[in-house]
């Protein structure tokens, strides 16, 4: 076994190996960038090394300066974590010329898999179901349409070299595939160095079904069961679950056989993962293999009991898996939430700047949470805005749900926006309670967008009563009491006893129950026995309550000064609509218009990049161009103003 290993990455997944190898009584040595100085997996390392400046490209994906890190410290090994280099043949050459061993597959497999063009011609001799497809490269954006018009729409153009959910798009039209060739080459280019795309047809009503495999030096190559990824926004994976409420035994073995065929193929090694789509019948085809640890891979872990990175460890070490295909357990339902820094009612853009204030939900059995970030740390525009990964396990998938629920609910955030009312919604989703899942699942369910959850009637008059018990917790208020929420007012007679509050109005009595203190941003307690956390904000003399994904602003007065309350005039937002603001911190690559031109509904107004993604802007209504406030290549910040209209 290794005695010191580097870990070539940062963040929650820098994090996560750390722990593994912490409870394995491996030392780690840790890389970091100056933006990084002060990181969470720094301090959790027993070494830390500086790689470069704070972006990527002159840091974490500095080849020379990571495996220099590895033999200055003396470490025996490298674990790549996901992205950055953890699929880049080259680096696992790199190391292994420098005397290190790389915890993951060899380079053969990588480069197969890693291109996908080349994957699905590895597939298909392997005897793997794979979508009908041009699996060439594609001159120009005439010969797509060409292409696309002999397969038939929709289609799906992607990168070759391609992954989460850079470089693709679904076109349903030939204009839809110019366009869409013409960005997925631009990301490409951008994300991954290489412009190549190519084209396949798209299945309709398709999930996203992936099995995890795991496969040794000593000729064994299991299965690990399935995951389903089908809830995705941009095609990158929101909320994921181990089973899939879909499949069936029968298609789950089929699956995990040709996964295992696959990786037989390719000769793999290490821990990696299949990725299929299935279709309303349980088709399946396969999509791609990502040669790494995948960020769900937690929701694995907690059904079949297995450690992951530790056998990723233990296979480079030259060891052999210990268990066969019949000994993988599959221990109840977990689902996984992407916790990431970013504005759901802004159209989920990056929310960059310090977690102010930040308390996760505590961890237990059932609730995991695998986060780099600390209260301080800095979301910074160079890396992936992810928080945190929020796990949840329960007997059944309604337990796992239930669970997650609760758990975002006690997640505390402040400083920046997030997208935990968001993850609050899709839970709460009766289409995703029932498992009636598909990649379309959130634009068929948000066609609009996340415009923030609504609660019901009885649950805003349960967040009426918890604001009623910090109120005369805090104010000490007297027998009569009215909670505004809104346009509405709760008027309860109020009856304080040691321990809980008992509250009465025309539609019954309420009973909270709660150990809550003043200052508390958190409320855990029980309204009429039934439990309930709620997030406390204070906001002058109101208090926002935030609960299931909905935040409401409750103020307690005492019912004279309500009556004079409902007077006081309500200020008006002022009117931007006659403003193109840049929904996010970004650089505008491009402005389409002019001043003084007419314009449609529609029409592209500029492309503004954030995270490498490129963000068309378009207009909302017609009109006419008064100002160009932004010339492109300017760097923007949230809101910056980039077109005036008349």
């Amino acid at each position: 076994m290794f005695e010191k290993i580097l870990i070539a990455n940062r963040g929650e997944i820098a994090c996560r190996v750390i722990k593994s190898c912490q409870r394995l009584g491996i030392k780690t040595v840790a890389v970091y960038s100056d933006a990084d100085r002060d990181a969470l997996h720094v301090e959790m390392a027993d070494e830390a090394v500086r790689v470069g400046a704070a972006p990527a490209a002159e840091s974490y994906l500095q080849i020379d300066r990571i495996i220099e890190a590895a033999t200055s410290t003396g470490a025996q090994a490298i674990h790549p974590g996901f992205g950055f280099l953890s699929e880049k043949a080259e680096f696992v050459g790199a190391v292994e010329a420098a005397g290190l061993v790389f915890i993951g597959p060899p380079t053969g497999a990588i480069a197969a898999m890693g291109d996908k063009i080349e994957s699905k011609r590895l597939a298909a001799k392997a005897g793997v179901n794979t979508v009908p497809g041009h699996m060439g490269v594609i001159a120009d954006g005439e010969e797509a349409v060409k292409i696309a018009d002999d397969i038939g729409y929709p289609v799906m153009i992607k990168a070759s070299a391609g992954g989460g959910g850079k470089g693709m798009r679904i076109a349903r039209s030939s204009e839809e595939v110019r366009d869409g060739f013409r960005s997925a080459q631009n990301e490409a280019r951008s994300s991954f160095g290489d412009d190549r795309v190519f084209i396949e047809k798209f299945v309709e009503e398709p999930r996203h079904i992936e099995i995890q495999v795991l496969a040794d030096s000593h000729g064994n190559t299991l299965y690990l069961h399935e995951r389903e990824c089908s809830i995705q926004r941009r095609h990158q994976k929101v909320i994921e679950e181990a089973p899939s409420p879909f499949l069936d035994e029968a298609t789950r073995k089929a699956m995990g056989e040709q996964a295992v065929a696959l990786s037989e193929a390719v000769d793999y090694r290490s821990a990696g993962t299949v990725e299929f789509i299935v279709d309303k019948d349980r088709n399946f085809y396969f999509l791609e293999m990502n040669t790494r640890l995948q960020v769900e891979h937690p929701v694995t872990e907690m059904i079949t009991g297995l450690d992951l990175v530790e056998w990723m460890i233990r296979i480079a070490a030259g060891e052999a898996i210990t268990f066969g295909q019949d000994d993988i357990k599959m221990d109840g339902w977990s689902i996984e939430s992407r916790v990431y820094a970013e504005d759901p009612l802004r159209n989920f853009m990056p929310s960059i700047g310090r977690l102010v204030h930040y308390r996760q939900p505590r961890e237990s059995g059932t609730v995991r949470v695998d986060t780099g970030v600390v209260e301080g740390s800095e979301i910074s525009m160079y890396y992936d805005p992810m928080i945190a990964k929020l796990v949840t396990h329960g007997d059944t998938r309604d337990e796992a749900i239930a669970r997650m629920r609760a758990a975002l609910d006690a997640y505390y955030i402040r400083g920046i926006n997030h997208n935990i009312p968001f993850l609050s919604s899709v839970l709460a989703h009766p289409r995703f309670q029932e498992g009636r899942l598909t990649t379309h699942f959130i634009e068929e369910e948000y066609p609009e967008g996340f415009g923030g959850n609504v609660p019901d009637e009885a649950t805003v008059r349960r967040l009426a009563a918890v604001a009623a018990f910090i109120g005369h917790h805090t104010e000490g208020l007297g027998d009569r009491t009215v909670v505004r929420i809104g346009e509405r007012d709760y008027a309860f007679e109020v009856r304080q006893e040691k321990g809980y509050l008992l509250l009465r109005d025309g539609d019954g009595e309420l009973e909270v129950i709660s150990q809550w203190n003043r200052g508390e941003p958190l409320f855990h307690g029980q309204v009429n026995a039934q439990e309930i956390t709620a997030q406390v904000d204070p906001r002058g003399p109101a208090c926002g309550l935030t609960h299931d994904g909905t935040t409401v602003e409750a103020l307690v007065l005492r019912p004279r000064i309500a009556e004079l309350a409902a007077l006081m005039p309500i200020k008006q937002p002022p009117d931007m609509s006659k403003y193109l603001l840049s929904p996010m911190p970004g650089l505008l690559i491009s402005v389409a218009v002019e001043e003084g031109q007419d314009i449609k509904a529609g029409e592209e107004l500029a492309v503004v990049e954030a995270m490498k993604m490129e963000n068309i802007l378009r207009a909302e209504r017609d009109g006419t161009v008064a100002k160009v406030h932004a010339p492109a290549g300017a760097s923007l910040a949230v809101d910056e103003i980039i077109i005036e209209f008349e």
